[in-house]
């Protein structure tokens, strides 16, 4: 099967060859029909798309590897104790990049946290279940309860920890509404608890949470510290 650059443009990502193979390869093993693909969200490093495969929908979330700030994502790995002596090229930074999102997704999951389910990585491409429908982002879908979607939330944050993660980058950008229940997605900058940074990540990511539903109408005394987390 031959597939043209053109078919993957989506806005201004555009897929190279390697990429491609990627994708076939992929394919090949049953997880989606690449002809099939649809345009889900445009993210600052990835694209991700709908595809139907074998088990149903999937998610296929696809670094990009000419336009991505590798040096962003080496300045995470660097500091997470899991990657020790990483090395600055590009390439191998944007494929860890990828096994470091799978990695923290199935940990998240372990200790219950509601993440999409990593099925599948392979070089820049990693494949997840899709959730909902797909599920809106918070920002585009507010939740009916404000308060209980926000505590919820809290909660997860404390399961992340018991994780020994931090998600690093959390926002309304990045926590979907599913059935008025968060879902977290975007671990790929996690890092661990005992990172140098970690506990930088998680004061910036309970502000923007707190941030977030201050605005949509949760009162000061309802919102958390950090303190409330640890």
């Amino acid at each position: 099967m031959v597939v043209s650059k053109d078919k993957f443009k989506v806005r201004e990502g555009v897929f190279d060859s390697f990429t491609i193979k990627t994708l076939q390869f992929l394919d090949s093993k049953g997880f989606f029909e690449l002809e099939e693909l649809s345009p889900l969200f445009l993210g600052k490093e990835s694209n991700v798309f709908i595809g139907k495969g074998n088990n149903g929908h999937v998610a296929i979330k696809i670094y990009r590897l000419e336009n991505c700030d590798f040096n962003k994502m080496y300045d995470y790995i660097k500091l997470d104790s899991r990657f020790k002596g990483v090395k600055r090229k590009k390439r191998d930074i944007i494929f860890m990049w990828v096994q470091r999102e799978f990695r923290n997704l199935m940990k998240a999951r372990q200790k219950g946290v509601r993440v999409p389910t990593p099925l599948a990585i392979r070089n820049n491409v990693i494949i997840m279940d899709l959730v909902g429908a797909p599920a809106s982002k918070v920002k585009d879908d507010l939740p009916k309860n404000v308060k209980k979607f926000y505590l919820n939330i809290i909660s997860q944050m404390k399961k992340l920890l018991s994780a020994n993660l931090v998600h690093a980058d959390l926002s309304q950008f990045n926590i979907l509404n599913h059935n008025d229940l968060p879902v977290f997605i975007d671990f790929s900058q996690s890092t661990t608890k005992d990172s140098l940074r970690a506990r930088e990540y998680l004061e910036r990511d309970l502000k923007n949470v707190n941030n977030f539903f201050k605005k949509i109408g949760l009162k000061e005394k309802e919102l958390k510290t950090v303190e409330d987390l640890l």
